[in-house]
């Protein structure tokens, strides 16, 4: 008995896994997605109440959850973009176009109206935040452990999908000190750098640079494949909190 049920202990990780890793979700509907003449967004550009840019998209991150609410807004003299998380869970996402040899540097501009309570981003059950940017990798699955694989499998039998190579995002986080690196509590596949949080840093606009080929490099220990997908992400699906924050302009530029 004990070693028939083996199988089934790891189908059900794996599964865990695979739900905790589902941006494949978001992902797969933006094969029709509209092709920007450059990455980045230019939210500054855009009217108060305007549609989403063209081919960014609201997408679920786990079907049958709320959605995150984004919407262009006023703030003083510029239009931003606002996300209205409310036990929701959705990304504004992008299909990849980012020459990471050209630009692999990220620039941008986000705001937090305040910490989501009780949120830990090293632990599953309170793995949310009221910020994150977020960029999906493909690579060499052959590459992975038979854990990370087995995971990928069981999500595409589940949702018909490949679930992505890597994810790397950029957390407004309160439970770990700046550049610390968490990995999400399912799966190494998903690593997340701290980039706000600090005590002052809720309700203050903050602009923030990183260098993608350098992060990457620096949590998954190879270089970055290529990029299939982009966005933003604020969430509290799993807290069952209310967040807001708002996203300025995102620029992808020269390095270092």
């Amino acid at each position: 008995m004990y070693l028939r049920s083996i199988p089934l202990m790891r189908k059900r990780k794996a599964w865990r896994a695979a739900i905790a890793v589902s941006l494949a979700l978001v992902l797969s509907p933006l094969s029709n997605a509209v092709h920007a003449e450059k990455p980045g967004v230019s939210f500054s550009t855009l009217e108060p109440g305007a549609p989403l840019p063209a081919g960014w998209k609201n997408l679920p991150v786990v079907r049958g959850k709320p959605m995150t609410q984004y919407t262009l807004v006023r703030d003083g003299q510029t239009t931003v973009l606002q996300a209205d998380a409310n036990r929701s869970a959705s990304a504004l996402m992008h299909e990849g176009d980012i020459d990471l040899a050209q630009t692999p540097v990220v620039a941008w501009r986000w705001k937090a109206e305040k910490a989501i309570e009780g949120a830990d981003n090293r632990t599953g059950s309170k793995e949310d935040a009221p910020a994150r940017l977020v960029f999906v990798f493909d690579g060499d699955k052959s590459k992975l452990s038979l854990y990370d694989r087995a995971s990928m499998e069981v999500a595409k039998r589940m949702g018909g999908q490949d679930l992505p190579y890597a994810t790397l995002m950029y957390v407004w986080s309160t439970t770990a000190a700046p550049d610390s690196v968490i990995a999400n509590p399912h799966t190494g596949r998903v690593q997340m750098i701290v980039v706000s949080g600090r005590p002052g840093d809720a309700g203050e606009w903050q602009s923030l640079h990183r260098n993608i080929v350098q992060d990457y490099e620096k949590v998954f220990h190879e270089a970055p494949g290529r990029i299939t997908g982009y966005g933003l992400l604020s969430d509290t699906d799993n807290t069952g909190a209310t967040a807001r924050a708002w996203y300025g302009d995102i620029q992808l530029l020269p390095g270092p």
